[in-house]
């Protein structure tokens, strides 16, 4: 049922807090060079093992044109490299438990279909970045014995597993399955670079993104960014959401407060006074020019933290247009198109079942959309994003703005049915329902 207000009584709701400044809200200026095509793209995340009953990168080639149709412009592919079996978890192990920085994992395929697949995505109109790990290793890494002084060591002087610390809410574990490398050592960062330019030089990759990064020296990615753009202009994603990160080495990072906040409003535990407090007080300023990835779901969230229906219910596709309209470049995981609907096993093949792509169409229309208005650039740049005050806390609404390029999102982040007020007039929105418009 739509909540019947009076205007007066509409305007008399709380409303959303005023921006002092132009929003986004930024701090400095971002050095890196981002590739000409990276300004307007989108991005998705494959996951091979699990892609297919294959599991192989021949059998996922068969799904680049409908990717392509879906308005996908970069495939995020993760680790390819081979698995280690010591300390092994599960069947298949962690894709993130590397044994060679320089080989396939043959349960995918081989060096020869790696750089097919980066071939044909190629010539459909795709950017391919490859997932790479650089701050831990398998325990049986072949640099192990090559190198056995390039890991991090405990009090006796032993390999152990890898001491994490979750910048998130402090938390700490232990990675039983993996061993840290010691980046106080030049010869390690050296090492590591020359892998990443082996697989630029050698399959053609346009770059990489890098697991927990944070984790890693800044100076270390500096000095990595300068080497990998003297073979080719790279695009860089870190898995961290530091500002510092984005001075010089990398173009984007992740928008962790915006997806654990949809999350939030799904659950009715937020509203859209919280969503325009993100931009108006952010908790971190981000330089001028850096990007963000905005995203409801990634191989993380939907195997240890939930579906998409577990975490959004029926606001998903709501919360999914607030990610691919908010400043930041837009993420879709393997089988969101398609409603994945089970946390897909981390460490044992777990193949995504496939249907007819019912969320398909709803991501075309939001990936088109990013395509089609220089409003929506995935930049942060102060001036770009205007909040609009609905006169209700269960509607969300804000203006994207470049030139004379302008975009207005209106989205009710409720389960019921909501009236409001737009520029003095009474709207009404369904649950769950939005309004984009190319308008003033």
């Amino acid at each position: 049922m739509i909540r019947h207000l009076t205007l007066a009584a509409l305007l008399a709701l709380p409303t959303l807090a005023h921006a002092a400044q132009p929003l986004p809200i930024t701090e400095g200026v971002s050095q890196v060079r981002h590739p000409a095509w990276s300004k307007r793209a989108t991005i998705y995340e494959v996951n091979i093992r699990q892609y297919t009953p294959e599991g192989t990168f021949r059998a996922f080639e068969k799904h680049l044109p409908r990717l392509r149709r879906m308005g996908v412009d970069v495939l995020w592919i993760m680790p390819v490299n081979p698995i280690a079996k010591k300390e092994r978890k599960g069947s298949l192990g962690s894709y993130y438990a590397v044994s060679d920085y320089l080989a396939v994992n043959p349960e995918y395929g081989d060096m020869a279909d790696f750089k097919h697949l980066v071939a044909q995505a190629h010539r459909q109109g795709f950017k391919v970045i490859l997932d790479w790990v650089a701050n831990h290793t398998g325990w049986d890494h072949v640099w192990t014995r090559e190198h056995p002084d390039w890991y991090k060591r405990g009090a006796a002087g032993e390999l152990e597993g890898y001491h994490y610390r979750d910048l998130s809410d402090g938390h700490e574990e232990v990675w039983a399955d993996v061993i840290g490398l010691d980046y106080s050592k030049q010869a390690v960062r050296d090492g590591m670079i020359a892998a990443m330019k082996f697989w630029l030089k050698e399959t053609g990759i346009d770059g990489f993104r890098c697991d927990v990064a944070w984790t890693l020296p800044v100076e270390f990615w500096d000095q990595a960014r300068a080497e990998l753009d003297a073979v080719k202009p790279v695009f860089m994603l870190a898995e961290a959401d530091t500002p510092e990160m984005q001075a010089r080495a990398f173009d984007m990072t992740y928008d962790w407060k915006l997806y654990h906040l949809l999350i939030d409003v799904a659950k009715g535990k937020a509203d859209a006074r919280d969503l325009a407090k993100l931009y108006t007080a952010p908790p971190r300023r981000y330089p001028a020019g850096a990007m963000r990835m905005t995203f409801t779901s990634d191989h993380d969230e939907n195997s240890w933290n939930g579906t998409d229906k577990e975490l959004y219910g029926d606001g998903a596709d709501a919360m999914a247009v607030l990610a691919a309209t908010l400043p930041g470049m837009p993420l879709v995981y393997s089988g969101q198109e398609d409603g994945l609907n089970k946390r897909l096993k981390f460490f044992d093949k777990d193949t995504i079942a496939w249907g007819k792509y019912p969320r398909a169409g709803h991501y075309r229309s939001l990936l088109a959309l990013k395509h089609a208005h220089p409003a929506l650039a995935n930049t942060m740049e102060p001036g770009n994003l205007e909040l609009i005050d609905t006169g209700n806390p269960k509607v969300f609404a804000f203006r994207r703005i470049k030139g004379r390029d302008r975009v207005r999102v209106e989205v009710n982040v409720s389960p019921e049915a909501q009236a409001y007020a737009l520029g003095g007039k009474p709207r009404t929105l369904a649950p769950w329902r939005w309004a984009i418009s190319a308008a003033p």
